[in-house]
This record gives structure tokens, sequence and C-alpha cells, in this order.
């Protein structure tokens, strides 16, 4: 398993290479919760988890990087993550990332499911953005914590629909896998 997460605008102020997990303070990684992790959790995240900055590319948790202040050129950028990203062998990318570095790199739909986040206000469903970062985090940490790794689309539902109502819709073969949850 593959989860690609965003990084977040909001970052500790560090004058020194840090962890990027350590870097990145917004709500997702508050959700993630990475210094509640168990120790199997962040051995499964070392190699599960990639972020995609604005400025370094495709990074992995533990990876060292400095803060900084930067939109990402998504253009620039391509080159780059693709190199990190497309040699990864994995059976399912769960696709976390927020609009803005979705284009950055483009995962094979077949085994890609990407995680969109929904309300349901007086009965209809609306997308939501803030809150999709923090159900975002909570669905990235139970994947880590989880007692099996999902290798399929189904695996993924099984898991997150433990936790949140939610529906699977399948590739149409141009465009991935969609995981809409619910927040509640």
């Amino acid at each position: 398993m593959l989860i690609l997460l965003p990084p977040s605008e909001k970052k500790v102020e560090t004058s020194k290479p840090t962890p990027a997990i350590n870097v990145y303070t917004g709500v997702l990684y508050q959700a993630l919760g990475w210094a509640t992790l168990s120790p199997a959790a962040r051995k499964r995240a070392a190699s599960a988890v990639v972020i995609i900055s604005a400025k370094y590319g495709a990074v992995r948790p533990d990876q060292l990087i400095e803060s900084y202040k930067a939109k990402i050129d998504n253009n620039a950028m391509r080159g780059p993550v693709a190199k990190v990203l497309a040699p990864i062998k994995t059976p399912l990318i769960v696709d976390c990332r927020s609009s803005t570095y979705k284009t950055v790199w483009h995962s094979p739909v077949d085994k890609t499911v990407e995680v969109q986040i929904s309300t349901v206000v007086d009965g209809v469903r609306k997308v939501v953005t803030h809150m999709s970062k923090k159900t975002r985090g909570e669905i990235a940490r139970a994947l880590l914590q989880s007692r099996s790794v999902p290798k399929t689309p189904e695996d993924l539902y099984a898991i997150v629909s433990e936790k949140y109502p939610c529906a699977l819709t399948p590739s149409d073969g141009v465009n991935p896998w969609v995981l809409e949850v619910i927040a509640i």
C-alpha cells in the first residue's frame, strides 16, 4: 500500500533539517497523530507514506527537510515526483492529496483510490474542505494501525467502513476508484 498525503500550510518553525513528519503540523497531521502511533504503525508508514511537498517533491516521513513557505509549481515537480513514485511497486495507492497536489503525479487508475470527503446537510451530500483534512488524517492513521494491509480497493473500503459511512466507486478506466467518506 502507498498512501499519498499533501503537505500542510502550517509548519513548525525550524532552522535545521527535521523529519518531514515533524515539519507539517496542520489538521491532517494532527489527526494522523504520528507521536502516538505504535512502533509497528510507524514502521509501516516509513514504507507506505509519501508526502508531496511544494519544495522537496515526494518525501518520506523520516526524510530530513527544512521548514519552508512555497506554493507548488506542478510543472516543475512532475518529473522529480514521478522519479520517486513511478518505480514503487504496490497493489494499492490511497490518494489523500488535496486537489492542488493531484496533478503533480497521475497514478495508475486501476489501483488508485481517491479519498473524497463529504458531509450530509439537510439530507444533501456536500463536499467539505477543512474537515476533509482531519478525516484524511484519521483514515491514514487507521490504515497504518490496521491489523491487515489493504491490497485492493475493497480491502480499503472494509477498513474505512468500520469507522465511517462510505461508498466505493470503481475506476472507469480513465478516472481512479473513489472512496467517498461521509465525515461524522
